[in-house]
């Protein structure tokens, strides 16, 4: 792992848009893995401004991790509307190229193993952009989910429920489930890319980072990945015990 400690959310989400940005430039079909919430929304933004000063994201494929079963595309809280309004409605990508699970899905099994051929017919992923959760959980991976897991229906643990009740008018509106990329998918990924900011954060970052790889801490599987970077603000990185160590290995030459 590459760990990038910055001072503010702000800085880090803007070192991590430029390596997607260049990627873009150094290769227009590029394939990206998608993130929802509030971690990679200062990302989406810089990625908007960049195409604004000419980028061009016509090529760009996009997949995202995950969506609450039973919410339909524009449900003010599924995932597909969150992503078009602050990302895909702002970028010249083109439509057939933005995919997110089915929250309608009704056959699950069959449109999970068709999300994960479509990912291989593009070629694969080439970033896959990740938040963690306060349990440790990346995608909606629970902890417990299987370290080889593909895509698939998942049931959401009390806490992601509580974690996500304030986008809903209450805890009872969560979904209970959702369809995930799974831990082995994700780590298919070329290059995985993980942001996490504020200090509720900080206690699953030391245990992804620093602790063993455990189906319990499921974000802890980025350890086995080849190439993986880590984006934290200091809240987030201040329980691990080599934060130092990761400074100083930042800034070598």
């Amino acid at each position: 792992m590459n760990i990038i400690i910055c001072e503010t959310a702000e800085e880090a989400s803007l070192k991590a848009a430029a390596l997607i940005a260049n990627a873009v430039r150094t290769r227009p079909e590029t394939v990206l893995g998608l993130a929802t919430g509030s971690t990679p929304l200062r990302l989406y933004q810089a990625l908007i401004q960049a195409y604004r000063d000419g980028l061009d994201f016509s090529r760009v494929q996009t997949f995202n991790l995950d969506e609450y079963y039973g919410l339909a595309p524009d449900h003010p809280q599924s995932y597909r509307r969150f992503m078009n309004e602050h990302l895909f409605n702002h970028l010249n990508l083109k439509p057939e190229n933005t995919h997110v699970p089915d929250g309608l899905a009704r056959d699950v099994a069959a449109f999970c193993t068709e999300y994960e051929a479509k990912i291989q017919a593009a070629g694969g992923i080439d970033i896959q952009v990740l938040g963690i959760g306060s349990d440790g959980h990346i995608g909606f991976n629970e902890p417990s989910s299987s370290l080889a897991s593909r895509t698939r229906l998942v049931t959401l643990t009390q806490q992601t429920v509580s974690d996500n009740a304030r986008f809903f008018a209450s805890a009872d509106e969560v979904p209970r489930h959702a369809i995930s990329m799974g831990i082995g998918t994700i780590l298919e990924a070329k290059c995985c890319m993980m942001l996490s900011f504020g200090s509720n954060k900080a206690k699953a970052v030391r245990a992804a980072i620093e602790g063993g790889i455990s189906q319990f801490t499921p974000a802890s599987a980025l350890q086995m990945h080849p190439n993986t970077t880590v984006f934290l603000d200091e809240a987030a990185a201040a329980d691990l015990e080599m934060k130092e160590y990761y400074r100083w290995s930042a800034a070598c030459p």
